[in-house]
């Protein structure tokens, strides 16, 4: 809860900046000095603690186990996901995602092998950032949250939900949930290295990339990959 409380401090702060900003090079982030510099915590906290441990775990943690602990905390998550594609309308996805964690949680024992995904049943990606998103609220201004990183203000209020459906946020006790939290984080950021290695080789403002990646994949994700085409600027220049 208090972590919740801290969240919505932090967007309403975010409001009330982005109500004074103005617009800079970027229509979609009139928070870039503030979000510049929260992103250069984040990657100092990555670079110094974060990435380290999940190099660590990497080395040492065998590769299937490391498979086994993505699949358990993914199959968690399609509970959620099912009830946001359900809320977007999306009944035969829902019930998909709902059947993978049957099957997952049985056959797969607790979601430890992806079963699901060896028979065919496809594997979505939803939260309630999409759902709101899919109902018609814009976006809202580009925000790096500390730690969490790259989001929006309505993808920010959306977490606040997120966190309060998460399944490992309604196990009873502190160190039990905080620990399965840390482990998530930890399996997630470790499957990312590669990934994040690249990005730091081949980009020269490493703040740009990753925002305008982000913004894109969340477009994407809210359409399901069919974004409406932008509005094409009119073209003001006199006939020939």
């Amino acid at each position: 809860m208090a972590k919740a409380k801290r969240l919505c401090a932090a967007l309403l702060l975010a409001g009330t900046l982005g109500g004074c900003a103005t617009s800079g090079g970027n229509q979609a982030d009139p928070l870039e000095p503030f979000n510049r510099a929260m992103f250069s915590f984040n990657d100092a906290v990555d670079g110094a603690v974060i990435k380290p441990v999940a190099r660590g775990y990497r080395a040492v943690v065998p590769g299937i186990v490391r498979i086994g602990v993505s699949n358990f905390f993914s199959n968690l998550d399609d509970v959620w996901i099912s009830v946001n594609n359900v809320l977007q309308g999306k009944f035969q996805e829902g019930f998909g995602d709902f059947t993978r964690v049957l099957f997952n949680s049985t056959f797969g024992i607790a979601g430890i092998f992806d079963f699901a995904s060896d028979v065919g049943m496809e594997k979505h990606n939803e939260d309630f950032g999409q759902t709101l998103g899919w109902w018609g609220f814009g976006s809202g201004a580009y925000l790096v949250l500390p730690v969490l990183g790259p989001s929006t203000v309505r993808d920010g209020f959306g977490l606040l939900l997120d966190t309060q459906a998460d399944l490992v946020f309604q196990i009873d006790g502190v160190p039990v949930h905080n620990s399965l939290y840390a482990t998530r984080a930890i399996s997630k950021r470790a499957n990312l290295l590669d990934a994040s290695s690249v990005i730091e080789q081949a980009a020269l403002d490493k703040y740009a990339f990753i925002r305008d990646a982000w913004l894109q994949r969340r477009l994407d994700l809210v359409y399901d990959g069919d974004p409406p085409r932008e509005r094409e600027e009119p073209d003001n220049d006199p006939p020939k």
